[in-house]
């Protein structure tokens, strides 16, 4: 049973609908849902709020311990929350196994709370007064999740909000609400005070009940740039301190002084890793002058020669996508794009893995495609490649500032001026030189810029420390006279 945990315990939710989840690779029912009233939103925020005045008077050095209680029992459990990763999201279980990593990396930088929540100060800024700034917590904060990495983004953010003294209510995605369950089931064995976390499942009702509630102050949020929109403007338009970290079309861009070899292993990683259910997968390659057939040979042996299946088996190196609707939305976009004149040169749709019926779509490489098109500013959130070749650097940097979103690009090149005119440059929030996914590690911030991000802080490190805290500026000042004779 997928429950909610409110006040430091499991509640099974009174919700008269419910979502079931589904093993993407085989169609088998792992569980249901419940989409939660905005009452037992209510009840979760008001049980944080609570938990929140003791809590934030919990010395910092004894709210860090829970937290490294927290990466031991996540090392414990490593490869069984790796393994529900696998089952309900689909990704492979290496893939899984790497997502856990990376939340447990938070983990260990929030463990640094101490020194990170330290103000500032300056003694006599004027005669006889001092000043300082003191980092101090919000209150109940919010984390909406979502389905392609439901082990690691909840941990860009709830380390980081209950080290500063926040309290915390989380609504995982309702396709993939297992892995939550098993880690809060980990949380609920280190003797937190009760309300300090609770989670509540549920759909579309209790992310607008979290928007809307008088209680929660701050909400971080990952998923679609449509979505992101609605979370920040509803949010902010509530008096909310938001981060919503939307959607991607990441390009790479391949000079012909690039390593071919190497830049189509990792290239084709990120195109294809996680079957391209990540926002910084690569979905535009656009290659410069004489790159453009060299990559293109090498980039149709990557895709075509990848192993797609079922990510619990041995070999594998592609899952599925999430839903049926999912492989049909890829599926469809692939149709647009050669209907708009492309050639799908390496063609995943409609695939067929022995044994399995599930949401599979194989990569997929095109070219062809004119920039201009519809498919190749749209998000398509599946395996699938476009290549694009234009005559110079700058032509390319040019596309790579015309789209919509501004999550990630990268550059593969020989040339340290090449490099540094990309990253001056490219208007994206991470940037990769050699490398096609620039995912940042845990103690610097995961950017994003334009349509891919509303706000001002981001997910992780100090950016994470700096939006769960508010500034308090104290100017003080003693007279002589206050001396006393003991």
């Amino acid at each position: 049973m997928i429950r909610n945990y409110i006040q430091g315990e499991w509640r099974a939710s009174s919700a008269t609908e419910q979502v079931r989840v589904i093993n993407p690779a085989t169609g088998d029912e792992l569980g249901l849902t419940p989409l939660s009233p905005a009452l037992e939103v209510d009840q979760a925020a008001q049980a944080a709020a609570r938990a929140f005045p003791s809590w934030r008077r919990t010395p910092v050095t004894e709210r860090v311990q829970f937290l490294f209680k927290l990466k031991s029992q996540l090392e414990v459990h490593f490869d069984d929350i790796s393994r529900t990763i696998t089952l309900e999201c689909g990704k492979t279980l290496g893939e899984s196994r790497g997502e856990m990593r990376r939340a447990i990396e938070n983990v260990e930088v929030a463990c640094g709370m101490p020194t990170l929540i330290q103000g500032y100060n300056s003694e006599d800024i004027a005669a006889g007064i001092d000043e300082m700034m003191v980092r101090q917590p919000l209150g109940v904060c919010a984390i909406i999740a979502p389905f392609n990495f439901p082990g690691m983004i909840p941990f860009w953010f709830l380390p980081y909000a209950i080290a500063c003294g926040n309290t915390v209510v989380m609504k995982p995605s309702e396709r993939v609400p297992l892995t939550m369950q098993k880690v809060m089931a980990l949380l609920d064995t280190l003797s937190l005070p009760a309300g300090v976390v609770n989670l509540v499942n549920g759909g579309r009702d209790v992310v607008n009940a979290i928007l809307d509630h008088p209680v929660i102050r701050a909400v971080s949020f990952v998923g679609s740039s449509a979505v992101a929109r609605h979370v920040y403007a509803r949010g902010a338009a509530n008096g909310k301190r938001c981060q919503c970290q939307g959607g991607a079309k990441n390009p790479v861009v391949v000079l012909p002084d690039a390593d071919f070899a190497s830049a189509s292993d990792v290239i084709a990683d990120s195109a294809f890793g996680c079957a391209g259910q990540r926002c910084l997968a690569t979905s535009l390659a656009i290659t410069v002058g004489d790159a453009g057939s060299a990559f293109s040979q090498v980039i149709q042996d990557k895709a075509r020669t990848r192993v797609t299946g079922y990510g619990l088996d041995d070999g594998v190196q592609m899952g599925p996508v999430i839903t049926p609707e999912s492989r049909a939305r890829i599926e469809s976009l692939i149709d647009k794009a050669v209907s708009d004149g492309a050639r799908p040169v390496v063609d995943g749709r409609r695939a067929n893995i022995p044994g399995y019926h599930g949401n599979f779509v194989k990569p997929t490489v095109l070219e062809g495609l004119a920039y201009a098109s519809e498919v190749t500013s749209t998000e398509i959130f599946g395996p699938v490649l476009s290549i694009h070749h234009v005559d110079d650097i700058d032509a390319a940097i040019a596309l790579v500032n015309s789209g919509e979103y501004g999550n990630q690009a990268c550059l593969f090149t020989g040339s340290g001026a090449y490099a540094r005119k990309f990253r001056h440059e490219a208007e994206v929030g991470n940037i990769g030189i050699n490398v096609a996914v620039a995912a940042p590690m845990a103690f610097f911030p995961f950017s994003g810029a334009r349509g891919s991000f509303f706000g001002d802080l981001h997910g992780q490190g100090r950016d994470a420390v700096e939006f769960f805290t508010q500034e308090k500026v104290v100017v003080e000042r003693w007279p002589s006279g206050s001396f006393r004779r003991f």
